[in-house]
């Protein structure tokens, strides 16, 4: 187990990898498994039933009498933040220190003290040292136990995560992945932004780390899994995958519950592949295009008064017993 808390302690994660044979993702495996594209969808726990609507920037403000019954009595409850992108400047979102600064202050006020929360990736802009303090300082702001974070690939410019892994990466294995457990649940930090041509790339050494950190859970222990850049096929074109996410995928099958919370696309994405749902949060900085809706995933400037629809945070909620996760994205307007 891996991350810090008010005075930055953190715990030694697993054991050493050794490297697979596996070989890589075809692009026909990458087309077969590309992904859906629609409105955020959320899902509540009620009773032992998922119930799931779509979401706007007015539903994500409030929860269904079943879903606010199911997280109150939720045994775990964690929160996950994104693309914070401190350092960035430009016309996007002129002041990303503030809106982050927003973001904490909403996990603040949510009502209840959040178990951790995961920032998954792009902390900063350009991984300058300045901006991997700054928003070290900020995340100590959070009222919670534990802060955690798998890094971006604006987390990793200039020097493979190097400065990422001084800040950030004790306690963690190879390139900063790690696993931890509570409350019933197994969580798994996987690093997917260091070895990028194209697509997010994991690597066999960290494939192996997950073979072996799984081998002895029973089928039915639940699985989260946070990476940055998705690990199903969102969108390709724009790097918008994981090129060997299937020999993690297919080790993960076993399992009757699985959930895959990253970043990096800046936008509610939900996907559902068996027992596998996939979850792309939103981000604390600046909107990107929809897949396909423009040539590059580029910074998208709307007026001031829509920017904070764009931006938000998620809380996530587990009740042992229960088969699913209850996930609400909420909007910082």
């Amino acid at each position: 187990m891996t991350g810090y808390n008010d005075s930055h302690d953190s715990a030694p994660a697993g054991d050493t990898e050794r490297p697979a044979t596996e070989h890589g993702m075809s692009r026909r495996q990458l087309m077969r498994h590309a992904g859906w594209f629609g409105g955020a969808v959320v899902l509540t726990v009620a009773s032992g039933e998922v119930i799931s609507h779509i979401a706007d920037s007015r539903e994500t403000n409030s929860m269904s009498a079943a879903g606010a019954t199911a997280a109150a009595n939720s045994s775990l409850r964690f929160v996950q933040v994104s693309d914070s992108h401190i350092g960035f400047q430009g016309p996007a979102n002129t002041d990303v220190v503030g809106s982050f600064t927003e973001a904490i202050n909403q996990v603040n006020s949510l009502g209840f003290r959040p178990d951790f929360v995961m920032h998954s990736g792009d902390l900063t802009h350009l991984s300058t040292a300045g901006q991997f303090d700054q928003v070290k300082q900020m995340l100590t702001g959070m009222q919670t136990d534990r802060v955690f974070t798998v890094p971006g690939e604006h987390d990793s410019i200039g020097d493979a995560g190097r400065a990422y892994r001084k800040t950030f990466g004790m306690g963690t294995l190879g390139d900063g992945w790690y696993s931890f457990d509570t409350h019933g649940v197994h969580f798994i930090a996987l690093v997917n932004t260091l070895s990028l041509e194209k697509l997010g790339h994991l690597g066999n050494d960290q494939i192996d780390f997950v073979r072996r950190d799984i081998a002895g859970l029973s089928s039915d222990t639940p699985i989260v899994v946070f990476s940055h850049i998705p690990l199903f096929a969102m969108y390709p074109r724009w790097g918008w995958s994981t090129d060997d996410a299937l020999k993690v995928i297919a080790l993960l099958r076993r399992f009757s519950s699985v959930t895959c919370l990253n970043g990096h696309v800046h936008q509610l994405f939900t996907k559902t592949d068996g027992n596998i749902t996939f979850h792309s949060a939103t981000t604390t900085a600046y909107p990107l295009p929809k897949p396909g809706h423009g040539p590059a995933p580029t910074p998208q400037v709307v007026p001031a008064r829509q920017l904070k629809d764009a931006l938000g945070i998620r809380t996530v909620g587990y009740r042992r017993g229960d088969r699913e996760l209850a996930i609400k994205d909420q909007r910082l307007a």
